[in-house]
């Protein structure tokens, strides 16, 4: 009995044409996953195979800031360990502040004043031996776009390390921010900026592929012990957990600091009347931050003596709290509620969806520019409240992945992309009192751009995308619509299941996406194959339309599956009266590749219309959606 009106719903009936069936061997495997089946380092049913490995570092890092002349001058230590079968002839390492480099490739335009000559190496030693960095021939180190290409001076045999060590500097560019810059006087947001050494991974060898702006990450997970010198008045927050803020603030700031790790609500811990009247830290002439963080595949920090800083504190998981904090400009009124959007996002990750507890000790929020997750790490512009809520939760969402996970985001930005814009879509935000809510918002801009002729289907290699349409549609919207209509498919139990058993899985490791669908279909006890390959691997576009109606009080409605994309069938069938019956089904309607789905249900007063569609569920055409009974 449906409460609302009192119709008896007798079982549904329906009829399927059948078009094709899908298989599990219909996804298509590339010969290098195949041969990583061969090898044994990953399973056909998704698990992390017998002979599975990954290589990771330690890096023991000194950096200093100079802010007058924006220089960045560091010397870095790094334990490299070869965890392969593999004798390694060389190393890859990652200078990523030459997308700078005057002549270099990137995916976007940068600031005339931003071009530099580069990362200056002024020492490169492999296990205490000297090598000669200058660009000459049979120097034993050659450089590309972004990569540093090091013939090591002996072979690094499996199971066995090395000690790469480098002095670099750098100048942090001034007007033009890809992920990081400098942002006006004395604020400066420093990513993607130490010598880093690529992946080695089971796949690929040794990830090759040169930084332009557009991708991401993918980093082996490694240990980080950071000091970072700044001047007198500087506050510094980073990756890591903090070591020595007893040697850096102030007694003041320090107890608000402290007061902060345990509470609920908001602290201000630096006020624009701290910064009036000074003595925020302590009064040397220099000050030396120390930051650990252990199995995280990146580190950053940013630096200024002129903004604001608020913190709470969030609640993993029983007795573990997360500290939060906010760092940003006087001027930037969203952000005086950025660490409240930061720790309900928390909170709502930790315990909603996906549930599974923060993994890091705290995370920092910073008043920069666009939106950019970094473990443990935030850079966010300013925005209205609604999307400054929006926007922190998907940057504290990639916290999972990339990093929890090691996505390579480099090639499949969807791994991560999707997620940070899917799981944020339920957490209840207030807003001037408001509840606010990001649900929708995915499924009718991916109904806007889907089927266009630059639409590209997410397993297209991102490195292959545009830098724009392609990219954006198939990382964030399409994937990000796809768990969506996965999670009504599976049920939400059922979803968040299959989501935690991958994640158990492949947490701390590098998933492909084959070990993602896999995971799914083995967590679920079901072949998605079906699902998997119209959403991720081919072109299509989702359409739904009503072919007809047969009117009476035994209607018969025909729902057509004009496009290749399977979305559940939600109807609205609105009476005489002004009252209304739903009639849902899942995607599953359309597992056997059936083209039309009939529905016939028996009322006992008349139909004035029926509707198809909501606006979570995407349609590039709706003209078709809507049938009215002739008066």
């Amino acid at each position: 009995m449906n409460p609302k009106t009192g119709i008896l719903l007798l079982p549904f009936l329906f009829s399927a044409s059948l078009s094709f069936a899908q298989r599990a061997d219909d996804l298509y495997v590339p010969l290098e996953v195949q041969r990583a089946y061969t090898d044994a380092t990953r399973s056909r049913n998704g698990k992390p195979g017998p002979n599975y490995w990954q290589n990771r570092s330690e890096y023991k890092i000194s950096v200093e800031l100079l802010p007058g002349t924006r220089q960045i001058k560091g010397e870095q230590t790094v334990t490299y360990h070869n965890n392969s079968p593999d004798t390694l002839q060389q190393l890859v390492v990652r200078l990523y502040p030459d997308i700078f480099k005057k002549g270099n490739a990137r995916d976007e335009d940068i600031d005339p004043e931003d071009v530099t000559d580069g990362v200056a190496i002024t020492q490169l030693q492999i296990n205490g031996k000297m090598l000669d960095t200058r660009p000459q021939e049979n120097s034993g180190v050659r450089r590309t776009s972004t990569n540093m290409i090091v013939r090591l001076p002996q072979p690094l045999m499996p199971k066995t390390n090395l000690k790469l060590t480098i002095s670099w500097n750098y100048t942090i560019p001034k007007k033009t921010h890809i992920r990081e810059g400098s942002y006006g006087d004395n604020t400066f947001m420093v990513a993607y900026w130490y010598p880093q050494i690529a992946v080695y991974d089971d796949i690929d060898g040794w990830d090759r592929l040169e930084y332009g702006g557009q991708t991401e990450f993918y980093n082996d997970f490694s240990n980080f012990d950071v000091t970072v010198k700044v001047p007198q008045n500087f506050l510094v927050w980073a990756t890591g957990t903090w070591q020595n803020p007893g040697q850096i603030l102030s007694p003041a700031i320090l107890k608000r600091y402290q007061d902060s790790r345990k509470s609920d609500e908001t602290v201000r811990i630096v006020t624009a009347e701290d910064l009036q009247k000074g003595g925020v830290t302590q009064a040397k002439p220099q000050l030396t931050y120390q930051f650990k963080a252990e199995n995280v595949p990146d580190f950053v920090f940013a630096a200024s003596n002129r903004y604001l800083w608020d913190a709470t504190s969030a609640t993993a998981e029983t007795g573990r709290r997360v500290a939060v904090s906010a760092a940003y400009d006087a001027n930037s009124q969203d952000f005086r509620e950025v660490a409240r959007f930061a720790k309900q996002s928390i909170e709502h990750f930790s315990t909603q969806m996906p549930g599974v507890p923060f993994p890091y000790p705290n995370l920092t929020v910073f008043n920069g520019s666009g939106g950019m997750e970094f473990p443990m790490f935030v850079n966010d512009g300013s925005f209205p409240l609604d999307e400054a809520a929006e926007v922190t939760a998907h940057e504290i969402a990639h916290t999972y992945f990339p990093f929890y996970m090691g996505i390579n985001e480099r090639k499949y930005a969807w791994m991560d992309e999707g997620w940070a814009q899917f799981l944020p879509n339920e957490i209840p935000f207030e807003i001037n009192g408001k509840a606010f809510y990001a649900q929708q918002y995915n499924a009718q801009y991916f109904s806007r751009t889907n089927g266009r002729e630059l639409e590209m289907p997410p397993m297209v290699p991102s490195t292959l995308l545009d830098n724009g349409f392609s990219y954006t549609i198939a990382s964030y919207m399409r994937s990000a619509t796809a768990y969506a209509m996965l999670q009504d498919l599976l049920g939400k139990d059922r979803f968040k299941l299959a989501l935690q058993e991958y994640m158990r899985r492949w947490h701390g490791k590098h998933p492909l996406p084959y070990d993602f669908f896999f995971s799914f279909n083995s967590a679920a006890n079901e072949d998605l194959s079906w699902f998997w390959k119209p959403w991720f691997f081919d072109p299509g576009y989702a359409d739904l339309g009503i072919k007809s109606v047969t009117e009476g009080i035994t209607p018969k409605i025909i729902i057509s599956r004009n496009g290749t994309l399977p979305v559940p069938v939600y109807l609205t069938v609105t009476f005489a009266d002004g009252t209304t019956d739903i009639i849902r089904e899942t995607a599953q309607v359309w597992k056997s590749g059936a083209k039309e789905f009939t529905v016939t249900k028996k009322y006992e007063k008349a139909i004035r219309s029926v509707e198809l569609g909501n606006l979570q569920i995407p349609d590039v055409n709706s003209r078709d959606n809507v049938y009215e009974v002739k008066k």
